[in-house]
């Protein structure tokens, strides 16, 4: 019975010689298989040190530190604008095995930016956001949502200072209308007041004062009975 032998399967050869290269310390552009060029440090056949990398796909660039062929350390990010053909810088700050980690800026298509911290690739930490209607957050985040305390100023002056939760105002809380000369104190919920005082707060300033004064409620402990809101309001979601 004759004895068929099939050719042993090989890898391509450039694959091999890229073995046998072992790149290391600085070198001049190097081109990979897709058309993705780098220029820069190696160390073991990896991407380490300073280094920029330029993707055909793409045609975005990264410019920084790398570790064992990930980005790491400092370093900035930015796409090719198929239309004016010219760079825009999207993200310029630290890297972590090849995510957004530690503090850095960031830019979003529709003109919106973010600076402040990062983890794995999302907002964390503390940070400030400025949205494309003029409003601005800033404070804590977490899972690229507010997290924590903050402060959100509206365009027209207005700002709330408190709690949040999953972007959400939630928890003890004040939002101040200067426009009015009112302050509305107290306890919010996924973005709803469920409870508090309002109060004229810098009324006779005010651009746009209400009509008349809001009558003055008196209580024999204000403090207390906005400590016991707070205390039914954590009883009731730990």
């Amino acid at each position: 019975m004759p004895v068929i032998k099939y050719p042993r399967v090989r890898d391509p050869l450039f694959y091999e010689w890229d073995r046998k290269a072992q790149k290391c310390g600085l070198r001049h552009t190097v081109y990979a298989v897709n058309g993705d060029q780098y220029t820069g440090e190696w160390l073991d056949n990896l991407k380490h040190g300073k280094g920029t990398q330029i993707w055909k796909s793409t045609g975005a660039i990264y410019s920084g530190g790398w570790k064992f062929g990930k980005r790491d350390g400092y370093g900035s990010y930015s796409i090719l604008d198929p239309v004016t053909k010219e760079y825009k810088r999207v993200y310029t700050g630290w890297w972590e095995n090849d995510q957004r980690c530690g503090r850095g800026l960031f830019f979003y298509p529709n003109g919106e930016h973010y600076e402040g911290e990062w983890s794995n690739g999302l907002r964390s930490g503390w940070g400030k956001m400025h949205y494309k209607d003029g409003s601005v957050y800033e404070g804590q985040w977490l899972t690229d949502q507010p997290n924590g305390m903050g402060v959100l100023r509206l365009p027209n002056g207005n700002r709330y200072e408190g709690g949040w939760k999953d972007g959400k105002k939630h928890g003890p809380g004040k939002f101040f209308y200067p426009d009015k000369g009112q302050l509305l104190e107290g306890m919010w919920v996924a973005d709803i007041p469920k409870c508090g005082v309002l109060v004229d707060f810098g009324r006779n300033n005010a651009p746009a004062p209400t009509e008349s004064p809001l009558p003055e409620i008196k209580l024999h402990d204000p403090a207390g009975v906005l400590a016991e809101a707070r205390a039914r309001f954590d009883d009731s979601h730990n």
